[in-house]
């Protein structure tokens, strides 16, 4: 693209994108030289325009490459299970409480000698932009359902997350070994959701498999190859790499570390690289099993090292031709991410001071400030995606730092800093010195390695900061059976009183409450209690069944039948409630 051309697709004058070309060190030619894309992305980023880039395989070898593959379904329906069958290891007993909580890449070689790429996502609610990025990578999505449990909520969203994608789905139905499976009524519930199934009519294949005793399997490799080959799935072998974070992860000995996938081209060590904000020279790729290797190829999920911080999941990663370019890039891109992140967090104060102001009722709107730590950047944007989704118009959930690695002492500055409370997420425990200096400044660290406890922890530890709100409740109620008057009284006792002789006929009547006076239903008084005796006696409160005399301050209208409320103040808090489906908010 000419420099006239983007300025013309940004709306700005080519002096401006001239003089921006200058800053950034690039010699300046004609208005009709071509820009390179990293230069044009440097420019539209500057002037404020999202760009794209697009590829084309022109004059490019193209070879046929491995189908990628992405297990999704409900949590608990047995998608980790699968894989160790077809890759014949145990990953889901390593798995904390046995769900998968991370978006894990693996390479399995079939019987039949051809490979194929495989994708396991998290199941549980939290973890919807994960399985999102699964589909959007992947070229087939294999959607499990147990045949005993049927479909349910994220099995639907799996199916949307799919179509959205417009990616080809094969339904693996799983636990058939169970005794209360029932394949066909899974079959027909996947027929109503419209999901179009093989015996039906359709073009959906389903297999029915169990992970257990390992039935099925070759059925489902078959499916899968059979999809592949329909598909024709070719990609170009030369030239730059495109490639895509799966997940990002902070080693302790090696640095940032990220799982990548190849789309095509080839990577090679010792290329600079610009993905998403960060920037980095490849120092070395690793296979899945661990071993190092030259290059990646398309198809090919690979450990990349070298980077100098880490990058977000789903982030592209882009070959550079030096380190001054990748550099520069990854600048523009901060820049950027900076800029809409400050736009965002006024849009969430803008909309939560509008909630808090239609409801009249609630006193005040609390900040609850988290700091959250996790194990790799994906399980950390589902955590604080999950911890956002908590927001209440009580209680103002503001994720103020992420970051990936172990609690440290500067989390805790940071902390201290700001009152907030320290959430780890499938991180070790922090040491004993950190843990005595957070308990000596009183602050909450919160670490857990399910994401149910996490969220049941936080949902819980929102509702006791929650102000709550204060409704006026009926405490109990009493029956006028008989009207006392004293009359006559002398200036020293004060003026005539009206004593009200009252059976409790529900609840309790306390002196401290106020009063409310029911004729034939409608409110005819409402005021204080001077006076509550139980025959001679002066007490404070009257439990139902009894008899009492009560006084209410500048009322003389009773009347036998009559019935006297017992009204007090409640404080209201808001509740924490969790769905079946794992999905979570906080109800005011």
């Amino acid at each position: 693209m000419t420099t006239l051309e983007l300025a013309q697709r940004c709306g700005q004058s080519v002096a401006m994108l001239q003089n921006i070309l200058v800053n950034v060190g690039e010699k300046v030619g004609s208005e009709f030289d071509p820009l390179g894309i990293d230069i044009a992305e440097l420019i539209a980023m500057e002037v404020g325009v999202n760009v794209k880039r697009l590829h084309s395989y022109e004059g490019s070898i193209v070879l046929p490459r491995a189908p990628v593959v992405t297990v999704m379904g409900h949590v608990d329906h047995g998608k980790t299970s699968l894989l160790d069958a077809l890759r014949q290891t145990s990953v889901a007993a390593k798995e904390a409480g046995g769900i998968t909580q991370h978006l894990g890449a693996f390479v399995v070689t079939m019987p039949s000698g051809a490979s194929i790429t495989f994708l396991d996502t998290p199941g549980h609610a939290a973890f919807s932009a994960m399985r999102a990025r699964g589909a959007a990578v992947t070229d087939i999505v294999v959607l499990v359902v147990a045949a005993d449990d049927g479909v349910m909520p994220q099995t639907l969203e799996a199916v949307s997350h799919a179509k959205s994608a417009d990616v080809p789905i094969v339904v693996a139905i799983n636990k058939i070994d169970k005794p209360a499976s029932d394949p066909e009524r899974v079959k027909v519930q996947l027929a109503s959701e419209g999901l179009m199934l093989e015996e039906m009519g359709g073009d959906v294949q389903v297999v029915e498999v169990s992970a257990v005793t390992k039935t099925g399997l070759d059925r489902l490799e078959e499916a899968l190859l059979l999809q592949a080959e329909l598909m024709d799935l070719k990609a170009r072998v030369d030239g730059a790499a495109q490639a895509y974070v799966v997940e990002a992860r902070l080693d302790r000995g090696r640095g940032p570390l990220v799982t990548a996938l190849v789309k095509a081209g080839t990577l090679v060590v010792g290329q600079h690289v610009a993905v998403g904000a960060e920037w980095g020279k490849i120092r070395a790729i690793r296979d899945t099993i661990g071993k190092m290797t030259n290059n990646a190829t398309p198809g090919m999920p690979v450990e990349i090292e070298g980077l100098k911080g880490l990058p977000m999941a789903g982030d592209d990663i882009t070959v550079v031709d030096n380190e001054e370019r990748a550099r520069m890039l990854s600048a523009g891109r901060k820049k950027k991410m900076e800029k809409d992140r400050l736009r965002k967090m006024n849009e969430e104060k803008v909309v939560g001071t509008e909630l808090s102001e239609e409801t009249d009722s609630v006193t005040e709107r609390v900040e609850l400030a988290i700091i959250v730590k996790g194990d790799v950047q994906g399980t950390v944007q589902a955590v604080t995606d999950s911890l956002k989704s908590l927001n209440s118009p009580q209680v103002f959930v503001n994720v103020i730092h992420v970051g990936v690695g172990p609690i440290c002492q500067s989390d805790l500055d940071l902390a201290q800093a700001t009152g907030a409370c320290i959430v780890g997420f499938n991180v070790r425990t922090p040491p004993h010195s950190v843990t005595l200096a957070a308990a000596q400044a009183n602050i909450k660290i919160k670490v857990h390695r399910v994401i149910y406890h996490l969220l049941e922890d936080i949902g819980n530890f929102i509702v006791e900061k929650a102000p709550g709100t204060y409704e006026t409740e009926v405490a109990g109620e009493a029956q006028v059976l008989n009207i006392f008057e004293l009359k006559g009284r002398s200036k020293s006792k004060g003026d005539d009183v009206k004593i009200a002789g009252c059976r409790v006929m529900d609840g309790q009547v306390m002196r401290s409450s106020t009063m409310r006076l029911l004729r034939s239903g409608e409110v005819v008084f409402e005021g204080c209690c001077v006076s509550l005796k139980r025959e001679t006696q002066d007490v404070e409160t009257v439990q139902k069944g009894n008899e009492c005399g009560l006084v209410l301050r500048d009322c003389f209208d009773f009347q036998i039948g009559d019935v006297i409320q017992c009204l007090h103040q409640v404080n209201k808090k808001p509740k924490f409630i969790s769905s079946e489906s794992g999905a979570v908010r906080i109800e005011c």
